[in-house]
């Protein structure tokens, strides 16, 4: 194609959004509305399924020691449980060390147990895949001077079902806001190519390729949707920023965080731009298609 030929489609995409002002205004307007929803929406989902994978990490197992175990049996089961398959991570604690939390989190009261100090060593260990941390304490159970082993037995399998569900939720309604959004904006190109079907018809009438009539249409549907998704990516940059201003100090000693502003900001704004841009041709190429037969 020839450098005036590519010239004279980008002057006449840019002449037709001005002539045709109201339905240019139309149409960005759904692209905007559109994508403001989506970008909204990605963000909260994608922000969830960050609190649901941080859930997820943060299951663990106390495995608690036998009374009678000395330190040779207590080294001997921690090189144990550092060879099952699966094991992320071990960390011992003495009995003393957990009446000193105990101490600490209610009081000198606790106190009252130092010389008879009722609790046990234990290890706190965490799997590389929190969905194998039930067949890991059952493995973990089994071994010498292992008294026994907590992990919230059917509380977990009930928290990883609702996790999944939540993710598979965020999942289908995401694209079905897409879907939604890209027959809504195809639909109002649609009605802005049906009103210059004249134009399409004596173009296709004095020899132009389907192609020469399409190139025009499909370069507007990407100004559309560049200039769409200008306020979405506006917007949802000054709410995250926001709620990431609000929230992120209140989050600090928890283990559930959200995602930093840098570089999520910039991956959501470059996801909805290429979504501007890829709605708003796919609109333009289905649109123009019924047209280009005379």
């Amino acid at each position: 194609m020839k450098a005036r030929t590519i010239s004279r489609h980008f002057r006449e995409s840019f002449k037709s959004l001005a002539r045709n002002g109201w339905m240019t205004f139309a149409s960005v307007s759904a692209v905007t509305v559109t994508l403001l929803l989506v970008g909204v929406f990605t963000a909260l989902m994608l922000n969830m399924n960050k609190a649901a994978d941080d859930i997820e990490n943060d299951v663990e197992m106390n495995v608690y020691v036998e009374l009678e175990a000395d330190e040779q049996a207590v080294a001997s089961l921690e090189q144990e449980i550092e060879q099952l398959s699966g094991v992320e991570s071990i960390e011992y604690s003495t009995k003393e060390e957990e009446l000193s939390g105990l101490i600490d989190s209610f009081g000198e009261e606790m106190a009252l147990f130092e010389q008879n100090n009722p609790l046990r060593d234990k290890f706190v260990v965490k799997a590389l895949d929190p969905r194998q941390t039930e067949r890991l304490a059952s493995q973990i159970g089994t071994l010498e001077n292992t008294h026994s082993v907590e992990y919230g037995e059917g509380k977990i399998d009930r928290l990883f079902s609702i996790l999944e569900v939540s993710r598979n939720v965020g999942a289908v309604l995401i694209f079905g806001l897409l879907f939604t959004a890209m027959f809504l904006i195809s639909n109002t190109i649609k009605i802005t190519i049906v009103a210059r079907r004249t134009e399409i018809e004596i173009m296709k009438l004095v020899g132009a390729s389907n192609w020469f009539v399409r190139i025009p249409f499909i370069l507007e549907g990407i100004w559309l949707g560049i200039i769409g998704s200008t306020l979405p990516i506006a917007a949802v940059s000054f709410l995250y920023y926001n709620v990431y201003e609000y929230m992120q100090p209140r989050l600090e000693d928890s283990f559930i965080q959200i995602l930093e502003f840098s570089p999520f900001i910039y991956q959501i704004n470059a996801l909805i731009l290429l979504m501007g841009v890829v709605i708003g041709v796919w609109g333009s190429f289905m649109s123009v298609r019924k047209f280009l037969r005379v």
